[in-house]
């Protein structure tokens, strides 16, 4: 979906496919006919944006087979849909039964994670519009929070640094230019928009920037507007934003509301529990271990690490960050000139929902992300911003 700020850019908004996790190339082309079209149909529109996550196989597949690569372009045009942003924090195995700390692997120590980034951005610059020349790919914010001595950051400044003249060299040979923005997460070496500034500043180059993720932000309990103040004094830019929401519990201490903290404890992904304290920020690693133990206090609210639907709030005693989304996204684009120009609507998880929440096949799941992307639409029309066709 296109909309015309009122400084005349096009913002672009898209739904990330981690959603619907495939592995191999072939799994791509059936979540496009399967969702992705079905989403598209839903809103009424001829043409949609989606967030692309190619696998490890799956990008190896597009980029030895250019035929390949071309049926995939042709299959997006098919059946009314378009890449202009690509999701390169997973590398593979983000449908399995228990992802956890596995996500984080490689990191950027590691040479996998830099061929893999340089691959997607080639095949982002095959994949763009024609009427498109920049495109955008996230991807994880250095390491998960391990012993990062200096050699360490030495390696993952220099992978960053060889990316970004292949970026450079890329622009050169195709006429399109793809940034790449670290996503802050909590448990990482980067784990706030804050802690992103130094690293990218030591690489210093304008197609390495962060990609701020909603969720993420308003886990870590970051005041959006200090956050991007901060990002813009420094230089650092606004590459995309994934637009999520996480789970907030406003009386941590209560039975029943650890009653339904717990029926989002699930098995599949690591959801970070923080909460903001006088003395600072204290957190744990997931959200079971946060109700099982006294290591996190429960005199101040919580938020945890679990993406919710954004148009669908946990019943009470739980609400969600939506308002923590909304102010990023007024001041991301409703200024006089958009911080960014790429957002993307990132629920990946709608089948680790508690039961009773999960869609029961794919015509609600479509449902579901179709009404977050209407709602996105909406935050979007009211700062101002047109829908285009």
């Amino acid at each position: 979906m296109r909309f015309r700020h009122p400084d005349g850019s096009t913002v672009h908004l898209a739904y990330c496919t981690n959603v619907h996790p495939a592995e191999t190339l072939d799994g791509v082309l059936a979540q496009l006919r399967d969702h992705c079209e079905p989403v598209r149909k839903k809103l009424g529109r001829d043409r949609i944006g989606i967030g692309l996550w190619l696998a490890k196989d799956a990008a190896r597949a597009l980029v030895t087979d250019p035929a390949a690569l071309r049926g995939l372009r042709t299959e997006l045009d098919r059946r009314g849909l378009e890449v202009v942003t690509l999701n390169g924090f997973p590398y593979e195995g983000f449908g399995a039964e228990q992802v956890k700390y596995r996500v984080y692997k490689p990191d950027w120590t590691d040479p996998e994670r830099l061929g893999h980034t340089t691959e997607l951005a080639r095949l982002l610059a095959a994949l763009l519009p024609d009427d498109v020349t920049e495109g955008t790919i996230s991807t994880l914010p250095l390491a998960w929070r391990t012993p990062f001595d200096i050699p360490r950051a030495e390696a993952a400044r220099t992978a960053l640094t060889v990316l970004a003249q292949r970026l450079d060299a890329l622009t050169e040979l195709t006429g399109r230019s793809i940034r790449i923005g670290l996503e802050p997460e909590p448990g990482c070496t980067v784990e706030t928009t804050a802690d992103a500034i130094a690293p990218l500043t030591a690489v210093g180059h304008d197609r390495i920037g962060v990609c701020v993720d909603t969720c993420h932000l308003a886990t870590s309990f970051e005041d959006p507007q200090t956050a991007l103040d901060a990002l813009t004094a420094a230089g650092v830019p606004v590459v995309k934003s994934q637009l999520s929401a996480a789970l907030h519990a406003e009386h941590p201490h209560l039975p029943a509301v650890r009653e339904a903290l717990a029926a989002f404890d699930e098995p599949r992904f690591l959801h970070q529990t923080r909460t903001l304290t006088g003395a600072g920020l204290r957190g744990t690693d997931d959200l079971g271990e946060a109700l099982a133990t006294d290591v996190l206090p429960d005199t101040a609210p919580w938020r945890a690490h679990f993406h919710v639907p954004l148009h669908a709030a946990p019943a009470a005693p739980l609400t969600s960050t939506l308002p923590v989304l909304q102010d990023v996204l007024t001041r991301l684009v409703g200024g006089p000139a958009p911080l960014t120009r790429h957002l993307e609507v990132e629920t990946y998880t709608w089948q680790a929902l508690p039961p009773a929440l999960r869609p029961r096949g794919r015509p609600q799941l479509a449902e579901g992300i179709a009404a977050e992307l209407s709602l996105a639409r909406d935050l979007l029309t009211d700062l101002g911003l047109k829908e285009l066709p």
